[in-house]
């Protein structure tokens, strides 16, 4: 898996493309604090979003390529972006360091999504903010892009589960467009969530 996500950022074409998710855009206000980690991202287009907001930000991903990208894009904005090469199923996560936490789009085996998930809650402050926005199973139907794979789309059950025991800010689950540079392409099948730990 990591050298299929290194073969495709190994481009010097981004991928999905160098703007922010709209849902990362239209929700970053719910942010508090100033710390944010990025999780699973990739070519760093969100990471580098919210520190042109002003934020400290640190992006995690464990394909190197995506990584020396975020920095390329980081330094054409002229904003810090810290990143760092982390398996985010198996490496550990500290605890409660950060004010926020995103993921958009991380593409898990539904063995590992609730580890992932809870990594998320676990490593954000009490009182702070989890935002992520994945491809629901429904996405199969679609052919705008993300995993061809069930295994690797979410069930929002699942997701509904994991927020259990915190304050639910938003939660979607429904069609949405995303023109994301080339890979994602008309209307998809989303689920959203952005809760605050308790």
């Amino acid at each position: 898996m990591q050298d299929q996500w290194n073969e495709r950022f190994a481009s010097a074409e981004y991928a999905y493309g160098e703007q922010p998710n709209a849902f990362i855009e239209a929700q970053s206000h719910r942010i508090l604090g100033k710390s944010v980690v990025a999780f699973a991202e990739g070519e760093g287009r969100n990471a580098v979003y919210l520190a042109r907001q002003g934020l400290e930000v640190t992006a995690w991903d464990y394909a190197d390529n995506g990584l020396r990208k975020t920095q390329e894009l980081a330094e054409r904005h002229r904003v810090k972006v810290k990143t760092e090469l982390k398996d985010l199923i198996h490496d550990p996560v500290s605890p409660e360091a950060f004010d926020a936490a995103i993921m958009v789009f991380g593409h898990f085996p539904k063995a590992s999504q609730r580890i992932v998930l809870d990594k998320m809650t676990e490593t954000v402050k009490s009182g702070g903010t989890v935002m992520l926005e994945v491809y629901s199973e429904e996405q199969l139907q679609y052919l705008t892009g993300g995993p061809r794979s069930e295994d690797l789309l979410y069930r929002a059950e699942d997701v509904l589960h994991w927020t259990r025991g915190h304050q639910v800010v938003h939660f979607f689950y429904g069609e949405q467009r995303r023109d994301e540079g080339a890979l994602h392409h008309g209307i998809g099948h989303v689920i959203q969530a952005v809760i605050r730990k308790r």
